[in-house]
């Protein structure tokens, strides 16, 4: 059976995939593995309740599982913070699979979602960056200004997204990364048995449910006494309460308001918020790019295709 290797480097504004040379992996820790906007919070803190066993956590979520790549603080201080970890720790990245060690010690655990409500998803996360983290972007790029230079209209930056390429080796994904390059890094290794595979739907549907398969794929026992307050403060209400302790990033400011990372679900909202010829370039450009598979499972979560159902390499 082939293993991953680690062939691209990728960098942006405020991001660095290099940063994982900093960083020894150790025999369990769990590497949140998903596109932006595709349920990274929600699952860093499944993960961080299923190793605790608690719904009171060592540290915020927001320091205990920090975004390795994330430029905003030092490496060495975010790898000093890990390494002090005596725990199994939860490390976070929005880095496909061909930019990430492998490690067969480790698990990595993906979560999907509909392309159309993370694009809806995220052009919210983007009016929310506080005015610190647009100057800090701005300055990257080298250019003066209060906003970033991209459409405010979602009509009008989408078809952006899907055309323009945010690596020469990718279609799409500009300004803020590729869905669908991302999740076909992952698809082509669905078959090993440390790659787990989440959706936002199920999430959404059956949370318990999802809680206690991803707890067996992790070898984590579910005690059933405290079970009931783990599955409590995994719920998306719940962490939207404490948004200044799970929302990405609310230790370094990054956020107008972080209760408002958890804004709303967008689910299915594509439909009324994106023009007919805007839903026709992405039925057209999805069945161009994805697997038939990976395309039914993003869309619409296991039920629809179960990643792990007839899997092969």
């Amino acid at each position: 059976m082939c293993t991953p290797e680690r062939t691209r480097a990728y960098s942006g504004l405020v991001y660095d995939s290099a940063r994982w040379d900093k960083l020894t992996l150790r025999a369990g820790d769990i590497v949140v593995c998903t596109p932006a906007k595709c349920g990274t919070t929600w699952t860093q803190m499944i993960c961080a309740l299923l190793v605790h066993q608690s719904a009171t956590l060592p540290q915020p979520l927001t320091r205990l599982s920090r975004w390795l790549d994330r430029l905003a603080q030092p490496i060495d201080e975010v790898v000093a913070d890990f390494e002090a970890q005596p725990f199994r720790r939860v490390i976070k990245t929005h880095t496909p699979l061909d930019g990430l060690p492998f490690d067969a010690r480790v698990s990595y655990v993906v979560c999907g979602r509909d392309p159309r409500d993370a694009f809806l998803s995220m052009v919210d996360h983007v009016s929310n960056l506080s005015d610190e983290t647009v100057n800090e972007i701005m300055a990257r790029l080298g250019a003066a200004g209060d906003s970033l230079p991209i459409p405010n209209d979602p009509n009008a930056l989408f078809p952006v997204w899907m055309t323009t390429p945010e690596m020469p080796w990718m279609e799409d994904g500009f300004p803020w990364g590729s869905i669908f390059y991302y999740m076909r890094s992952f698809w082509k290794f669905r078959q090993l048995n440390n790659i787990a595979f989440l959706h936002y739907a199920n999430l959404s549907d059956n949370l318990d449910a999802e809680m206690r398969r991803l707890s067996a794929i992790l070898g984590i026992p579910i005690d059933e006494a405290k079970w009931p307050s783990l599955v409590a403060a995994g719920r998306f209400d719940a962490m939207k309460t404490i948004g200044e302790e799970t929302a990405p990033g609310a230790h370094l400011g990054e956020w107008r308001d972080a209760n408002a990372f958890f804004k709303m679900a967008r689910r299915g909202q594509w439909r009324d918020a994106l023009s007919p010829a805007n839903q026709a370039l992405y039925d057209k450009l999805s069945a161009e790019r994805l697997d038939p598979r990976l395309k039914a499972w993003l869309e619409g979560g296991r039920q629809a295709a179960d990643p792990k159902s007839g899997a092969s390499l």
